[in-house]
């Protein structure tokens, strides 16, 4: 394993840094802040959930896949962006929108679980569960990468987040 600038372990490997992103491993943060060779990955990591999420939800195949992942990036572009305004600019953080994209990117990671909402029953229970986990993982992932209090870390993470799902609520009431 190579070692990654700026983070004193180990660099894992794409499967295992999945993994430790959703065990809400705060170093897995720490090590895809400092690589800045893992935005490819994490970028990766927001299309695995997001073609997990419409397999799921949808079972309508490709076409909705491909839609739901593009959708995906623009929001993990934009959470990432808002959670870098207010984060930087507002509470002081340190972090760069990249050092963002990275750590928001592999806190999607539990996302790859909304393929289970295909299941009858447990279904209804998996968006909710996998939402909050997503959410709890960014919290985490913000706080690293900012490296500000678990505090400022949650009201950064439910601001950004609001900014994505207020639209979407509004786009479903009015459809």
């Amino acid at each position: 394993m190579a070692l990654v600038s700026g983070y004193h372990g180990p660099k894992r490997s794409f499967p295992d840094r999945m993994i430790a992103a959703a065990k809400l491993d705060s170093g897995l943060y720490e090590e895809v802040e400092a690589d800045s060779t893992a935005t490819g990955q994490a970028a990766a990591v927001v299309i695995f959930a997001a073609i997990a999420a419409a397999l799921g939800t949808t079972g309508l195949g490709i076409f909705a896949s491909i839609g739901s992942a593009i959708a995906s990036l623009f929001g993990w572009l934009i959470w990432a962006g808002v959670t870098y305004l207010i984060g930087a600019k507002v509470f002081h953080g340190t972090a760069t929108w990249g050092e963002l994209l990275r750590t928001i990117g592999f806190a999607q990671a539990p996302g790859v679980l909304y393929i289970l909402t295909a299941i009858p029953v447990l279904g209804l229970f998996i968006p909710f569960v996998v939402a909050l986990w997503v959410l709890i993982a960014g919290m985490i992932a913000i706080r690293q990468a900012l490296d500000i209090s678990t505090g400022k870390a949650i009201a950064v993470a439910i601001l950004g987040w609001l900014v994505l799902v207020i639209p979407k609520v509004l786009l479903r009431l009015f459809t």
